[in-house]
């Protein structure tokens, strides 16, 4: 990034890529970007184009180009830049580039990241020490996905899901899981655990490595990695972790609260607003991080308790006039369905719980087929909508049909246009409807929730 002092970002309306737009303006770079399709996410006064052009790289004149991972070399715009000898970036590695030079915080994980970043940044940004946050969702206690802070800490969400995490740094490293998943990147479970190592190791010398204990993935990690690299802390359930939780005890309508011990000894009582046993792991993960900077158990327990959680994360969307619940959650790997759907089955046992799925990726359908189905069947009933692709093409043997094969329950394939007419025959007074999936399945949610079923 030495030199640089105008970028253009391609892709600049997703999570990840409007967060870094927002951070380089803060730093001082003159931002603006384009997108397919109207931004989600806020860009302050950061001026963008909807679509890709090669007249975007004339009329903006970048000194960089920063890609998002959906946008391919063989686009025009890139193209463009290309001959114009514009530098041409990926998120990761302009990313990264401010990160090291900071005391970085590094999340990493295949499912948790974005809780784990997010009760991590709001401890720190409530505890004064004015860190740089940067996560992939809108997180509504925060008021955004990046803070731009002039303390010595940035916090960041890692992506694994293309091995651009291992261009990170961190001073305290984080692992929620080392889950197999991104199988278009990694094809075996290995590949997965070599990455994880690799990130390990890559932190700083004499860095902390925070693991989660309660995962088979990392506990391979921690066979593999160098031990001299720095402190290692555990975490997981029960007393015999650097950092454990019990006596966990679920609130009805959503929370729970637990007993907390550090080294082995009773350090107090954690309440949360958000549900379910991983999110009490995440929070032990955000502690851990907090109390090696400094900041205590109690002051961490009390903002916690204050946490919202982030967007598209077991996200109550509202209430029908029949007491029809509807809720959306970002969760496509197997792992994360069923983590989900506990939750939701604890927190609301009187609910009969519909779940409609869209299945994220078409390798990702191909390989964990049986287990979804399995996932899924936790819920009362199930929908399920097409592949949302991001971008793959589709394989003979990958689609939606995969799942209803391997499923042990009845699953009703639907297609979008037709979901909620079907679902507004079915749903009645005192269920509790979930959308579910990375793509834009939280859409009907919300079109449910217009419509009110009158």
């Amino acid at each position: 990034m030495n030199n640089i002092q105008r970028v253009h970002l391609m892709g600049i309306g997703g999570a990840g890529m409007s967060a870094l737009a927002k951070l380089l303006h803060a730093h001082g770079l003159e931002v603006t970007g384009c997108d397919l399709h109207e931004p989600h996410y806020d860009l302050d006064t950061i001026p963008f184009k909807i679509g890709h052009s090669r007249e975007h790289i004339d009329e903006f004149k970048p000194d960089a180009l920063i890609l998002s991972s959906a946008v391919h070399h063989d686009n025009e715009e890139v193209k463009q830049a290309e001959r114009n000898g514009i530098k041409i970036l990926s998120r990761a590695q302009t990313l990264s580039s401010l990160f090291n030079k900071y005391s970085g915080i590094g999340i990493a994980g295949a499912h948790g990241k974005t809780t784990t970043s997010s009760m991590t940044g709001l401890i720190f940004l409530r505890a004064n020490f004015d860190p740089t946050v940067y996560i992939g969702a809108n997180v509504p206690d925060i008021g955004s996905n990046a803070v731009s802070g002039k303390g010595k800490y940035f916090i960041a969400e890692l992506d694994e899901s293309d091995g651009s995490f291992e261009l990170f740094h961190p001073e305290i490293a984080i692992i929620t899981n080392a889950d197999w998943d991104h199988v278009d990147h990694y094809p075996t479970r290995d590949d997965v655990i070599n990455a994880f190592t690799r990130f390990v190791d890559g932190r700083k010398q004499d860095g902390t490595l925070i693991i989660c204990a309660e995962d088979e993935g990392t506990q391979k990690v921690l066979e593999k990695c160098d031990k001299s690299r720095g402190k290692i802390i555990r975490y997981g359930f029960g007393k015999n972790y650097d950092w454990g939780a019990y006596d966990i005890k679920f609130s009805h309508g959503g929370g729970s609260t637990c007993k907390v011990s550090h080294n082995g000894q009773f350090v107090g009582t954690l309440e949360l607003q958000v549900s379910g046993e991983h999110n009490i792991l995440n929070s032990l993960a955000a502690i851990s991080a907090a109390d090696l900077s400094g900041i205590s158990f109690e002051t961490s327990a009390e903002i916690l308790k204050t946490f919202h959680g982030s967007e598209r994360r077991m996200q109550v969307k509202g209430e029908t006039s029949d007491n029809i619940l509807v809720m959306d959650d970002y969760a496509h790997h197997p792992s994360e369905i069923q983590a989900t759907l506990n939750a939701v089955k604890n927190i609301y046992p009187e609910r009969r719980i519909v779940v409609v799925y869209q299945p994220h990726r078409f390798s990702r359908t191909a390989q964990f087929a049986p287990q979804i189905a399995q996932a899924l069947s936790i819920a009362d009933e199930i929908f399920l909508l097409p592949v949302y692709s991001a971008g793959e093409k589709e394989l003979s043997h990958s689609s939606s049909d995969e799942i209803i094969k391997n499923a042990a329950k009845k699953i009703t394939q639907v297609n979008f246009d037709d979901a909620d007419e079907i679902l507004k025959s079915l749903l009645r007074a005192g269920d509790l409807l979930l959308t579910m999936g990375a793509g834009n399945v939280y859409e009907l949610g919300e079109k449910i929730l217009r419509e009110k079923f009158n």
